[in-house]
């Protein structure tokens, strides 16, 4: 598909650091991102969004665990479903507003998606996508033990729970959503990676997992041949040694130094070596350019000038 983008825009990029996550805070956070989004719609791009759901669907769940003694529980696959009308809500209405501002007359529309996944996937037996908000020691250590939760250190920012990541398959929605850009629409779509799904006695079933929202989107880029693959994140530029005192930034680099950064372990698995995983994937099933940025630097990152870029 010529001239398109998806962006990718991380769950954590809608709560900052620092921020206690309220409405207020992510429609904020949403607002500016959605002012960056605009400067790539004006520019008339084939476009899709995509967004993360960690802390929101973590926050779903201490919800519904909060209420059990009143109301009915609510499995993962549900409170992803909810997180993809919450976000791609506060996403859609944000970037409409913006696109009037800027006078883009571009139709926006969320589109709920469910991504196919291998009910035998090993990642059921291996927890390790991080969800919900970051929890000091004591207080992870009081909740594996109360809760069972499975528990890492995640980029030495706190501790977080991790659940089940399979890999995803398929997307079930792909023809609708292929069908959206065909008529120059923006969508919205694969939001928190896509309600998991599984085929079961010919029937399509959900099932308790959250499927990582880079290497969904990189599918959703692939299967519509999509030319430019940006993930908007926390931090402006992928780094090697993080946080070291030889910590580097990497501004343009290869597939092939991708790969043998990642072999060597330069990418912690909560954080970045996911994305990198997911630009791989896509430059290997077809895909020009992945670009790695904040959403402050969206657009100069566009004209070569921020982020981090990985090209063949």
């Amino acid at each position: 598909m010529k001239n398109s983008i998806l962006v990718a825009v991380g769950g954590n990029s809608l709560i900052r650091a620092g921020q206690r996550g309220t409405i207020a805070e992510q429609r904020e956070n949403v607002r500016i991102t959605a002012e960056f989004i605009a400067g790539i719609a004006a520019r008339g791009f084939a476009l899709i969004v995509t967004h993360g759901n960690g802390p929101q669907v973590g926050a779903q769940l201490l919800r519904s665990e909060a209420g059990s003694s009143q109301t009915y529980a609510l499995p993962l696959d549900i409170c992803v479903a909810m997180t993809q009308g919450e976000i791609g809500f506060a996403l859609q209405n944000s970037m409409q507003s913006a696109f009037w501002k800027h006078g883009i007359h571009r139709a926006i529309v969320t589109v709920l998606t469910q991504v196919v996944v291998d009910k035998n996937d090993p990642a059921f037996q291996r927890p390790t996508k991080p969800i919900g908000p970051f929890y000091s020691k004591e207080t992870a250590e009081r909740k594996r033990k109360d809760l069972g939760w499975s528990i890492i250190e995640d980029a030495a920012r706190g501790y977080r729970r991790v659940v089940a990541s399979p890999l995803p398959k398929d997307i079930i929605e792909l023809e609708v959503i292929k069908g959206c850009l065909e008529r120059d629409n923006v969508v919205i779509a694969v939001g928190g990676g896509g309600i998991p799904v599984i085929y079961e006695d010919d029937d399509l079933k959900g099932i308790e997992a959250v499927i990582d929202k880079d290497r969904a989107s990189a599918l959703l880029a692939a299967k519509l041949g999509i030319e430019h693959f940006i993930i908007s994140t926390e931090v402006p530029e992928v780094y090697i040694n993080y946080k070291r005192p030889d910590q580097q930034q990497l501004r343009n680099i290869t597939m092939a130094e991708a790969k043998k950064y990642f072999a060597d372990g330069q990418f912690s698995e909560g954080s970045m070596k996911p994305k990198i995983e997911a630009a791989m994937d896509f430059l290997a099933n077809g895909g020009t350019m992945v670009t790695i940025t904040d959403p402050e630097h969206l657009i100069i990152a566009l004209n070569g000038e921020a982020g981090t870029k990985i090209t063949k």
